[in-house]
């Protein structure tokens, strides 16, 4: 079965660790549902963008963490 996760990235795309602890989703909707809960903790920790993975293959990324401007 597919795991999918998320890569955490500066905006210059070096890998950071994130601050909240990251998981193995079973699906895409879950993983995207976990990110959608998590990422304004994870851009003050450091996080700029995020990739999703299932498996070892990039399915989409960079995605900015950051809101965007009103």
């Amino acid at each position: 079965m597919a795991a999918w996760t998320w890569r955490f990235e500066k905006a210059d795309g070096t890998q950071v660790e994130p601050a909240v602890p990251p998981e193995e989703f079973p699906t895409q909707g879950d993983a995207e549902s976990w990110i959608g809960e998590h990422w304004k903790a994870l851009t003050e920790g450091g996080a700029d963008q995020v990739r999703l993975l299932e498996d070892t293959t990039e399915i989409y990324g960079p995605m900015s963490l950051h809101a965007e401007e009103a």
